[in-house]
């Protein structure tokens, strides 16, 4: 056998907009997920599992590169990685993997700008957000061939007035998710080579709109499905307030401004149900592996770029530090990764980067702050003390019992994880907890400067003495960014003796 076939497969399994716990194996006992539940009784499975940049592109840019939004510089859905990454020596990780032996396939939902960008994976089937009607992707193209066309969510009945929540008039058959899986196991299906491959999977769902066939409706317990975590007045009236006009958009077009329970538990239901949806695919796509004999030397992982409030202080969506935003799936199974076991240590998303390089036997580069995840098998040893979180207009600081939220409109945030779980009391201007804001804020503000000095590496004109630069001070000199320059060691001779 030779060296690359022996080398394992990787799966990244990433739905969109997955919070934790409505995963089976995360104790959502309403619901069924007994495909993403095998992964985690396979191998290990992470109760602290977080996005640090709970939207989409900067959570998808940081797994990318393995650098924290800080460092990348992309902290909002209008960001995006610098032109010149590649000048700037930056590589992604199925960039990586492709120059170490692996074929990479990128299937589904990816979030690139623009839409059809490769960023390293040599395979590509596209199916981009469910909204974006305009985007002539692979699925456009699959829809025309059948005869059928991608439709915004205020085409179906009942959109509007159940915040949008719906059941899809897209066949399941022909759905996006149905499309992607179909696409992942495909693959799998016809890959004939020796060359170990990567492939990761991103799923379009769970993400708003809610709208699964109505099939997978079926055996969600509604007596069980729980209630949003209750709005408290004066927490982050701004926050709101951006919440409900961001969804006005023609992105999404809904009005939260009257968000009652009743409409938040059809929209808790609808979401359940593509998350059954998104179990099937992921049941499809293991059940390729195992025929294909491929099962035993691939490591599958699962997780999600951020979770979804749905309706948890009266919210949408995400892009906050609140839990249900930046806590996410996380479960893996693989060669020599022990069954069953469950790891409490706080880890982060683009921490799978960090262990995907490991399972592939490749060389973490200087840049990332990403590090592989701990457990009995896996690679990394530990987990992170502090979970960092950032966004354009926010920052968070959690070290496993309290958290701090600072916004950019001034609300200010600090809760008591342990006994306040729905972040209901706000601590931050309590006199008690004083001590505690401190360190949290030093903690933060030493992260972010740390972050900003070395984010700023690649952007100097050099890192030492520009006189050794030959070509310095003559006319037409460039500076030599991103790269470093190629000069020799500075030279200091001795006065010599009259």
């Amino acid at each position: 056998m030779s060296a690359d076939k022996q080398r394992p497969n990787i799966v990244f399994l990433f739905p969109d907009q997955f919070r934790a716990d409505f995963a089976g194996c995360n104790g959502a006992d309403w619901l069924q997920t007994p495909n993403i539940d095998s992964i985690a009784e396979n191998g290990v499975r992470y109760t602290n599992s977080f996005s640090a940049s709970p939207i989409c592109v900067p959570a998808r840019t940081a797994l990318l590169t393995g650098m924290n939004a800080m460092r990348n510089g992309v902290t909002g859905n209008l960001h995006n990685l610098r032109a010149d990454w590649r000048d700037a020596g930056l590589r992604t990780w199925p960039e990586i993997l492709g120059e170490n032996g692996y074929y990479t396939a990128g299937i589904g939902k990816m979030h690139f700008y623009p839409w059809d960008e490769r960023r390293g994976f040599q395979y590509r089937v596209i199916c981009e957000d469910k909204r974006w009607l305009e985007v002539r992707d692979d699925y456009y193209h699959y829809l025309r061939r059948h005869g059928l066309r991608k439709l915004h969510g205020n085409e179906m009945d009942g959109y509007h007035e159940n915040k949008g929540a719906v059941i899809h008039d897209i066949p399941w058959e022909h759905s996006w998710d149905r499309y992607v899986g179909s696409e992942a196991v495909k693959f799998i299906d016809a890959y004939g080579s020796g060359q170990p491959f990567a492939m990761m999977v991103g799923f379009p769902g769970p993400h708003c709109p809610y709208d699964p066939d109505e099939r997978f409706l079926e055996g969600i317990d509604e007596s069980k499905l729980p209630e949003a975590a209750p709005e408290v007045p004066g927490h982050t009236p701004q926050l709101r307030q951006g919440n409900v006009d961001g969804n006005k958009r023609p992105w999404n077009g809904v009005d939260y401004t009257e968000f009652p329970d009743d409409t938040k538990h059809t929209v808790r239901k609808h979401y359940s149900g593509l998350v059954q949806q998104i179990d099937f695919e992921v049941g499809a796509i293991l059940d390729a592996l195992r025929k294909k004999g491929l099962l035993e030397n691939t490591y599958v992982i699962l997780s999600s770029d951020h979770g979804d409030y749905l309706g948890d202080h009266n919210l949408i969506g995400k892009a906050s530090f609140y839990e249900s935003a930046i806590r996410v799936p996380m479960v893996a199974m693989g060669p020599g990764i022990e069954a069953g076991q469950v790891q409490d240590a706080n880890v982060e998303l683009r921490d799978v980067t960090a262990t995907m390089l490991s399972w592939a036997g490749v060389e973490q580069p200087g840049w990332y702050d990403a590090q592989p995840l701990p457990g009995e098998g896996m690679p990394g040893d530990a987990g992170r003390e502090n979970i960092f979180g950032l966004l354009g207009d926010g920052w968070m600081n959690f070290d496993g019992r309290y958290k701090l939220h600072k916004y950019r409109t001034g609300e200010m945030l600090l809760f008591d994880m342990l006994n306040d779980p729905q972040e209901q009391v706000n601590l931050y201007d309590n006199p008690e907890f004083a001590d505690i804001v401190r360190r949290l804020e030093t903690e933060l503000t030493q992260e972010l400067m740390a972050s900003i000095d070395g984010s700023m590496d690649d952007r100097l004109a050099q890192n030492g003495d520009m006189s050794q630069d030959p070509s310095f001070g003559y006319e037409s000199w460039t500076r030599p960014w991103p790269n470093v320059p190629r000069t020799s060691a500075p030279i200091y001779e001795k006065p010599t003796k009259a």
